[in-house]
């Protein structure tokens, strides 16, 4: 029996991925405006740790081989 590997014409039309929209809904429900929206490559430079000061408190935060991230104290 021969099995075909070939998508429908209505599958190949399917995106690959979902497009993610930046957030736009206002911080704690209120009317502060848009989320500001940071990308990764932004806050590693090239980097996979980068140290977060919070209020005289360093955490950690890296980028793991498959690309997730892990935040410690």
């Amino acid at each position: 029996m021969h099995t075909s590997t070939h998508l429908s014409s209505a599958a190949q039309a399917l995106p690959a991925a979902p497009v993610r929209s930046p957030r736009v809904q206002p911080v704690g429900g209120g009317a502060a405006g848009p989320l500001r929206c940071i990308t990764s490559d932004a806050v590693f430079a090239g980097e996979t740790l980068v140290i977060i000061d919070h209020h005289g408190i360093e955490y950690r935060l890296r980028q793991t081989s498959l690309g997730k991230l892990i935040l410690t104290k």
